[in-house]
């Protein structure tokens, strides 16, 4: 049941953390952006520290079971892929101009 809970948690903390902190910084009012680019990544990037962090800190002294554990470091791992992949897209080091090349590609050639 615990490993369980342990997984609803996270698949709502990447849901609040992909989904509800971009949509949150890029709300509108009028012609008028409530924040900036900067600072929505920013935010993007704190959340995915603070999950990454809160998911160590309940591997190592949270949870007690090996299993429990596991699966605390399995997602431990992936929110920090996740920020990695964010850091290397805002840094221009990784980008989709491959994909768009390609989907043009095929819709030309349908």
């Amino acid at each position: 049941m615990r490993r369980f809970c342990i997984t609803v948690v996270n698949c709502a903390l990447q849901a609040v953390v992909l989904v509800g902190i971009p949509e949150i910084a890029g709300v509108q009012l009028w012609d008028w952006r409530i924040s900036s680019v900067p600072i929505a990544q920013m935010l993007l990037f704190w959340g995915l520290a603070l999950v990454v962090a809160g998911n160590a800190f309940a591997a190592l002294f949270g949870v007690h079971s090996r299993k429990e554990r596991k699966l605390c470091w399995e997602w431990a791992a992936v929110f920090a892929i996740l920020l990695g992949v964010e850091y290397a897209l805002a840094h221009g080091w990784l980008n989709f101009n491959w994909l768009k090349e390609t989907l043009l590609w095929l819709q030309n050639h349908r």
